[in-house]
């Protein structure tokens, strides 16, 4: 699993890809938190270049989500691959988190005053 975060305005796209397991999950939630704590309003979660993500995964985005909602900032997850998309429908995160075909669509619906500077790029 490699982890990487870009900030545009108040939002912060952190991206994982690889695969995300018990072997890497600790250091997952750790990435998480880390760029929860540097986001002004809103964490959009890149997945498109996930392959894989275990319940173990799964369990440290619901850590973040809950975090990030306590701290009054937005967390969404956006562009999983079909495989990923159908892990989050059989355990039903799909019903827990804010789920957007694209990165873009996530900006626009979590914080649109970033969506300019994130065009830009």
């Amino acid at each position: 699993m490699d982890f990487r975060e870009r900030q545009f305005g108040g939002v912060t796209i952190g991206s994982a890809s690889g695969r995300i397991d018990l072997s890497n999950a600790d250091a997952f939630t750790d990435s998480l938190s880390a760029t929860l704590s540097r986001t002004k309003t809103a964490l959009v979660l890149d997945l498109s270049e996930l392959e894989y993500i275990s319940s173990a995964g799964l369990r440290s985005l619901m850590i973040s989500f809950k975090a990030a909602k306590a701290e009054g900032k937005t967390f969404s997850i956006a562009a999983l691959k079909p495989l990923v998309l159908e892990i989050f429908t059989i355990s039903r995160f799909n019903l827990v988190f804010p789920l957007f075909n694209t990165v873009r669509d996530a900006i626009k619906t979590q914080a649109p005053d970033a969506l300019s500077a994130f065009d830009a790029h």
